[in-house]
């Protein structure tokens, strides 16, 4: 992550669960710590849910065999799940509503399949694709760390690639995430998060 600040990175107290990971350069640079929280959360009984491109899906597949996880095995048992399909409304555009659906009853049916819980990561260029709405983007940030209040078995990271983002993302992202991931056991808490209203 590129960070800009003077103040230095430390272990959050507690267990981070609503992240963010702003970062510049290839994003293939980043899939060595999230494959290593992946293999984490799944040893924590988590079922895990990885939302990126195909070249993304296949660099995370080739790390997370790298550090010794059995990929095939964990897709086949669906403890992981690696989607490079686009979550989109029947026009194809963006829709809030149904991306926040999906990702509960994501949830729900892992409780429901014994998990502790999902551990989540999307990286949110490619989950806006083409419609460049940053005011949705702010809508669906709230309303997700919303859902992370009400539903404490929910657990993620948002990535933030500032090469393809307009800044002002980047400072929405800053609003509306009480963490930002550092590494797989680094994050610090986030000076400039605003909670969201009841």
């Amino acid at each position: 992550m590129n960070n800009k600040s003077n103040e230095k990175p430390h272990s959050v107290g507690h267990n981070p669960r609503h992240q963010c990971l702003i970062y510049d350069g290839p994003p293939s640079q980043q899939l060595p710590a999230i494959a290593a929280t992946i293999k984490q959360k799944l040893e924590e009984g988590h079922r895990c849910l990885y939302l990126n491109s195909r070249p993304m899906v296949a660099g995370l597949r080739s790390c997370l065999a790298t550090i010794g996880l059995d990929v095939e095995s964990e897709l086949a048992k669906n403890r992981l799940i690696l989607s490079s399909e686009p979550i989109v409304s029947a026009d194809g555009g963006l829709d809030v509503d149904l991306l926040l659906q999906k990702l509960e009853d994501t949830l729900d049916q892992a409780l429901k399949d014994g998990y502790q819980g999902l551990w989540a990561t999307g990286d949110m260029t490619w989950e806006f694709g083409s419609e460049k709405n940053f005011h949705k983007l702010m809508e669906y940030e709230y309303r997700l760390e919303a859902l992370f209040h009400r539903r404490k078995e929910l657990h993620g990271i948002c990535q933030y690639h500032q090469d393809t983002l307009p800044r002002e993302a980047s400072k929405q992202a800053l609003r509306t995430h009480p963490t930002l991931f550092i590494n797989e056991t680094l994050s610090r808490l986030n000076p400039n998060y605003v909670p969201p209203a009841d």
